[in-house]
């Protein structure tokens, strides 16, 4: 079978959430990164027509979206599967895998973002809720006994949340939003996720990405009630 080549940048989230996947699976692939910054014209034109990371190749076949990419991967590499095999159950994670896609990625990046001290109580706010509807209508609902979203084994919506949580402690720096021990079942899924082999051969330091992300969080924090 062909090898994977895989367009990436080491800061991109979304990018990272592939990166996880081809991992867990043990599938060999070509990494190209991308400097998102200064992107080659080759980039637009013959790998993803978004213009965004991360894109795949593999025979002969362009496939860009993180969330896409990782559902080709599961179905071409089937071992060790990262959905369920019941309809239902599958239709379920993808319903999460929206979640993280529409809501708690934009929660994440707004408070982020936010200037001022309005607009940042507001994002707080809107990401304390999301935070809770997943502890409450996800994990507690989905995990049962197990650690990760759906049970005992990872699945592809562990990895479409968790680049963001590796993330957190720049979001924590700058804007400072803890996870706290209201959220007994995501703490227990961050660390579960955070042990796993194929997501300690791509992690990051906190240091990395506080200076990474300086650049989308001015003004510093604000003191948040």
């Amino acid at each position: 079978m062909a090898k994977v080549v895989l367009y990436s940048a080491l800061a991109c989230p979304y990018a990272h959430r592939s990166r996880l996947v081809l991992s867990e699976k043990k599938v060999q692939f070509e990494l190209k990164e991308v400097d998102l910054q200064n992107k080659p014209a080759w980039f637009d034109q013959s790998v993803s027509a978004y213009g965004k990371v991360p894109a795949i190749e593999h025979e002969g076949t362009r496939i860009w979206e993180s969330a896409i990419i990782n559902e080709y991967l599961d179905e071409v590499f089937p071992n060790p599967p990262l959905l369920p095999t019941q309809a239902g159950r599958r239709a379920v994670a993808r319903i999460w895998i929206d979640y993280a896609n529409t809501r708690f990625t934009s929660a994440f990046g707004s408070l982020l973002r936010a200037s001022g001290e309005a607009e940042q109580k507001a994002a707080h706010d809107e990401l304390a809720s999301v935070l809770s509807f997943i502890e409450r209508e996800g994990l507690a609902k989905l995990s049962t006994d197990g650690p990760f979203f759906l049970g005992a084994a990872p699945s592809l919506v562990d990895f479409a949340f968790y680049p963001w949580f590796e993330r957190w402690p720049a979001l924590q720096h700058y804007r400072g939003i803890a996870l706290g021990k209201e959220l007994p079942r995501l703490l227990r899924w961050r660390d579960a996720v955070r042990a796993l082999d194929s997501v300690k051969a791509h992690e990051n330091s906190a240091d990395y990405y506080i200076e990474r992300y300086a650049r989308h969080a001015a003004p510093k924090k604000q003191a948040v009630a």
